[in-house]
């Protein structure tokens, strides 16, 4: 059974822990990284959110992940090999499903890339819409409280129609 899911509110030092972590990443990686974003729930200030910081990196190439690895390994992030997810890499710190830090690798200018920074620009200029996510992952992590796959495919209907309408605007 996954731990249970917790929905904390808002913590001014989420961004502070953003930019620490970063700062950290691109001094380990250097020239492999080409951009580093914060996404995720605990970009959106006010946000509740699972107490977990999501970042994002662009590279050249998803196959230079071998390059990744051992520079990360270093900041004790772990490789985690997802092989139906062809169009990016991930790598997690802390305990499995309960890390603190979750880096997702993306190739430079993806689809998925600027769908991320899409949803999270959305959702910070639209703070009616970051209230109804908000609400809508409070009932999820209740009703999904020790599953976790759940709880995601939950979330997607909403996310599939915030893309929709920010491409709109």
């Amino acid at each position: 059974m996954d731990p249970a899911i917790i929905i904390s509110d808002y913590q001014n030092n989420w961004a502070a822990e953003y930019e620490h972590e970063a700062e950290r990443i691109r001094s380990a990686l250097g020239a492999l990284i080409i951009e580093i974003e914060h996404i995720g729930s605990t970009s959106i200030e006010g946000m509740a959110a699972k107490p977990l910081i999501d970042m994002m990196i662009s590279v050249q190439r998803l196959d230079d992940v071998e390059m990744l690895v051992d520079p990360l390994a270093q900041l004790n992030y772990e490789y985690v090999h997802k092989p139906k997810f062809s169009n990016r890499l991930f790598f997690r710190k802390g305990p499995w499903r309960a890390g603190t830090h979750h880096l997702h690798v993306y190739a430079k200018n993806s689809k998925e890339w600027n769908q991320q920074l899409l949803f999270r620009n959305f959702m910070q200029a639209n703070r009616d819409q970051a209230q109804a996510y908000m609400e809508l992952k409070r009932e999820l992590a209740i009703r999904y409280r020790h599953d976790r796959v759940s709880y995601t495919a939950g979330k997607d209907e909403f996310i599939r129609r915030i893309l929709s309408e920010a491409k709109l605007n």
